[in-house]
């Protein structure tokens, strides 16, 4: 087999995941998976957080793509793509893992950035955090980021409209 087509798959994944995350974020994690989110928008002193559960979903999801794509668990029936997808599943949980936890919360290191991107991924979800409770709200994606001016005005109009309960520190 050749390098292109799995190289492809694996980056279709990658990218569809940012999809699949903004989605199960924005109904998932602020509909009916509150109850697990809940601490991630909630000052506390523990390393780990109930929303952490969310991770071994995504795990789930990927060690079941391998498994689907291998011939030692699936023999004959094994779908080839499955390992590709897999891999594409796992890259997305360590981009989410440096660029969320990492980065934004800085759970794992401490560095601020005074420009570019990783400054807008920083400002956007620092939008997100903005809202309490799991009403309204910007910014569900994890890897890309709209213009903050814009999400404060998102956030501005959904205070106005009564969507949304906005934080005083967060000027919108």
């Amino acid at each position: 087999m050749d390098w292109l087509l799995p190289s492809l798959i694996v980056l279709a994944t990658v990218l569809a995941m940012e999809g699949v995350a903004w989605s199960s974020h924005k109904y998932i994690m602020h509909g009916f998976g509150w109850a697990w989110h809940r601490d991630h928008h909630e000052p506390h002193d523990g390393f780990l957080e109930r929303n952490d559960l969310y991770a071994l979903v995504g795990a789930a999801l990927s060690i079941s793509m391998f498994a689907i794509g291998s011939p030692m668990i699936m023999g004959d029936g094994a779908w080839w793509p499955g390992t590709w997808i897999g891999l594409g599943v796992l890259a997305y949980g360590v981009i989410y893992t440096l660029v969320h936890d990492g980065l934004v919360h800085q759970r794992w290191f401490r560095w601020v950035p005074k420009r570019g991107y990783a400054k807008r991924l920083v400002q956007a979800h620092k939008l997100h955090h903005a809202t309490i409770g799991k009403e309204g709200g910007v910014s569900f994606g994890f890897v890309f980021a709209r213009d903050p001016a814009k999400l404060k005005a998102e956030l501005k109009r959904q205070r106005e409209a009564g969507i949304a309960v906005v934080r005083e520190s967060a000027g919108a």
